[in-house]
């Protein structure tokens, strides 16, 4: 199976998917699709990568990322033994070439401008989650009104964005399995040291090539991203209050705490207590 692009199976006649993920692990390589993916997480917290982006996603969380979109679910099974998500499955043409251009909705184009970014519900979820629970037993018929019920309840909510900054080209096959070679990497050993010259052989690069690659997809350089990887996992242990901040620190890749702090209030506007108080 090809890690990129990424095939969403489906029938001939059915324009709308529908699925079901369950399991330890959520799909946890680099992958992009043509299909605009909305997803209800039921079970499961981990961290996901959105373009230039590392995000949280837990139980409860509304999800939409766009066409094409870079991304991967790197799931915290030390927190949680399963993970299930429901997902819909769509693109600007799954209802014919000008569905969503006619008068009567037109105003879904902001959830098409909205997922070019990715995006995250802070509003609505609650009521955008009890319609993903009847899709399971839905006819096809009834599966598309309740998707038109949650576009018109994602319209109304308030979405943040989960990247800042998307590739705008295509990845092909082989940049894929390197972006995906880079991001498992990453993803599996942020908590021990580094170095430009082991990630670089990780992608068959010199580092002064790696260097101008990772930056020119990302829009940031390697370290900046392993730093928001480091931070999103901190954040995550330092909501369990018997696991004292240094252990959070050394679990989390750095080398002391002063560093810590001072690149946790880098990357979140606080202290590590100062969050920790407020979760």
């Amino acid at each position: 199976m090809k890690i990129l692009p990424f095939k969403i199976p489906k029938s001939k006649d059915v324009s709308l998917i529908y699925q079901e993920d369950k399991g330890e692990i959520l799909y946890d390589k680099l992958h992009q699709h043509e299909e605009i993916q909305l997803c209800a997480i039921v079970k499961g917290e981990g961290s996901l990568v959105v373009g230039d982006s590392i995000n949280e996603y837990k139980s409860g969380d509304i999800l939409i990322i766009g066409s094409n979109v870079p991304h991967v679910f790197k799931s915290d099974v030390s927190n949680c033994d399963a993970t299930f998500m429901q997902t819909l499955f769509f693109t600007k043409t799954s209802f014919g070439d000008a569905f969503f251009e006619l008068g009567d909705f037109k105003e879904t184009q902001q959830i098409f401008t909205i997922s070019e970014s990715g995006g995250i519900l802070t509003s609505n979820k609650n009521e955008v989650f009890t319609l993903f629970q009847q899709l399971k037993k839905a006819s096809n018929l009834n599966r598309f009104i309740l998707f038109l019920t949650i576009i018109s309840e994602l319209l109304k909510a308030e979405i943040k964005p989960l990247s800042t900054f998307i590739y705008p080209k295509k990845y092909s096959d082989n940049e894929g399995k390197r972006m995906s070679n880079i991001m498992e990497f990453t993803m599996n050993n942020f908590q021990n040291e580094i170095s430009l010259k082991a990630i670089a052989a990780i992608s068959f690069m010199t580092p002064n090539a790696f260097c101008r690659y990772f930056k020119q997809r990302t829009n940031k350089t390697y370290f900046q991203f392993l730093i928001e990887v480091r931070i999103e996992n901190a954040c995550r242990l330092l909501k369990n209050k018997d696991v004292l901040i240094t252990e959070v620190s050394e679990k989390s890749g750095f080398k002391n705490i002063s560093n810590f702090n001072r690149k946790f209030k880098e990357n979140k506007g606080i202290t590590p207590s100062k969050f920790r108080a407020l979760n």
